[in-house]
Order: C-alpha cells, then structure tokens, then sequence
C-alpha cells in the first residue's frame, strides 16, 4: 500500500507521527517520508531517534499556516496524514485567532495545495470535541472536518481524495488524564481530583489510532469519516485503578470540558453503517455516489442511534484498567 510511496506527515514530530513513521518504516517500503512541523528542536530529536533508517526521512520546517511552503512540501507526494493543529482546549480558548488561523485556515491550505500538487490522497486526523463542540477547539475542528469532506467535491476532476478519521484522547498522551493523575500520584497526593463524578471516557491507545489511520489509507474513496469501536471507562474507576486506596474530590467540571465524550450524533446516524469494529459516517452530498463510494459490507445504524462514551455497549473495569495501564506510553 505504501510501497515506494512518498508521504508526508504534518505535525510529524507528535506522539502519532512518530509512531506512525515507525509502523511505515517497518512494515512498508517508502520511497520517503517527510516530516513537516514547525518545531526545529524536535525534529531534531526526532531525526537523531530514527537515524537508523538514514535517507528515508526528511525533515521540512514549515507552518500549515503557510500555503507557498506547503505547496513547495507536496511537490511529488503521493500521501498526505494531517495531524498538525492547535488542541489545547484553554490555549484555543485565550487564543481564538490562531486556533482560527492554524485549524482552519490550515486545513483550507492543505486541502487547496493537494489539489494543485496531485497528491492522491488526504487522511485528516479529527476528534471527538468536534461533534456538538461546546469550546472553540471544537469548533474549529468541526470546520475543519467538513472543509475536509467537502474538499471531494472542490477537487473536481482530480484524483486527490480527502477522509477523516475521528477519534478521542489517547490514552497516556501529553494533555490525557493518565500523565496528570500519576505526576500527582508521585508527588504523594492521597486524593485526586475528578471534575465530575459521573464523567466518562473512550479508550484508545496510540496504536489503535494508527490502526484507523492505515484502515482509511486503504479503503477510503473519499468523503468518509472513520470511528474506532473502543471501551468506555469512568473516570473515578480509572483513578482507583492507579491507585487504589485513593481518596476522590469532586472538583467541578472545567469550561468547555464535555461530561461524555461523543463520537456519533442521531444526526449523523442516518448515514452512519456499522462495520463490526468501526462505523462510517458518509457525507450527505449530491456528489457522494453509493456505487462508486460506499464500502460493502455495513449495515446502517438505527434510527436515532449516538456512539457515546456513557452508553456504550463496551466497558473497562479497574481490574482491566490496571492491566492495560502496564503496557500504556505516557508521555508528559
């Protein structure tokens, strides 16, 4: 699939790039990978850690922001994964503007240099704050997800394809409930803070995602929007897993923080099909053809159906929690 294939990650120097070079680098046969980001101090670190591989790799400095370097970074790439963006929910909060400018006006640029550049095909990395965002995070992923979609449509006779691939937190990533809980676990905290009692979340490692990433790379035809089947957990049986004589304190629910994470609205599920270990959702266009787009072998969800982390049919115990937390990546 990516045998002698260019291909380019934005924002590859994160936890995902990294660990979606590395699955590319030893499963596949590229013919190169470039990594594109704005942080020269890491694609240093990230260069000197995958040295082994030598001439693979390239490293472009560059912005999403900036359309003339993007379309510089596409010249003869065939792949592109989008992952760059600005998700610190606060930081996008006190800083509107460049969350505007980096997940939106980005993705309009990634979408308009693919197109001109003849990359054949786009996966975008969303998440779940996109679908009823209540913060400005979301919204501007929300955007960005449908630029994305619709990015099918604006790409006329091309053959460049655009999809999106949605999923939450990962479990044990920078800004994720993991690192947070154990950095005051170790400092000797005998109670954890918990916003709400009754808040609850999906579990997805860092593979899993790039699980999905692959799945859309080899099977989208553009328009798709991809979510994982994961289990839910609550947060207080997550704390009691880390520690278990822990003490809880109820402290609030954040602004812009969601009681439940959602993946799936009932709007969207009348074009949702269940795939036994992942749903699609497929755009509601006149463009979308169902001979020459829709995957077969799904079934479409009922009516009024919603993937959410509070009714999901899949749960985590503390005892299931406690395992998978020996094999999790925490990255602070």
């Amino acid at each position: 699939m990516l045998n002698n294939k260019t291909v380019l990650i934005t924002g590859g120097t994160g936890s995902f790039g990294q660990k979606f070079t590395k699955r590319i680098l030893n499963k596949y046969k590229p013919k190169k990978i470039i990594i594109y980001s704005r942080d020269e101090y890491k694609q240093y670190l990230m260069k000197a850690k995958f040295a082994e591989f030598g001439n693979k790799l390239r490293f472009f400095i560059g912005d999403v922001r900036d359309k003339e370097r993007l379309y510089r970074a596409f010249h003869g790439v065939d792949i592109v994964i989008h992952a760059a963006a600005l998700k610190h929910v606060t930081v996008a909060e006190y800083n509107p503007i460049e969350a505007i400018k980096t997940n939106v006006n980005g993705a309009m640029n990634i979408i308009d240099a693919a197109i001109d550049r003849d990359v054949k095909q786009v996966v975008a990395l969303s998440t779940d704050k996109a679908v009823n965002p209540i913060n400005l995070y979301g919204a501007t992923k929300l955007v960005s997800d449908k630029l994305f979609v619709s990015g099918n449509a604006y790409a006329g006779g091309t053959k460049t394809t655009f999809s999106v691939v949605r999923y939450g937190n990962v479990t044990g990533s920078r800004g994720s409930v993991v690192p947070f809980f154990k950095k005051l676990i170790e400092k000797g905290e005998q109670a954890l803070p918990i916003t709400d009692y009754r808040m609850t979340r999906f579990w997805i490692t860092l593979d899993q995602g790039v699980d999905l990433v692959f799945r859309a790379l080899s099977e989208a035809r553009g328009g798709e929007i991809y979510v994982s089947k994961i289990p839910s957990y609550k947060i207080t049986d997550l704390a009691k897993a880390m520690k278990s004589d822990v003490e809880l304190r109820e402290v609030g629910i954040r602004e812009g923080e969601k009681l439940h994470e959602v993946m799936i609205t009932e709007e969207d599920s009348r074009l949702t099909y269940d795939y036994g270990d992942h749903y699609i959702i497929y755009p509601h266009f006149d463009w979308w053809d169902i001979e020459k787009h829709f995957k077969k072998g799904g079934q479409l969800v009922k009516e009024g159906f919603r993937y959410s982390s509070d009714n999901n049919e899949q749960w985590l115990s503390e005892d299931d929690m406690r395992i998978k937390l020996k094999d999790i990546e925490i990255v602070y």
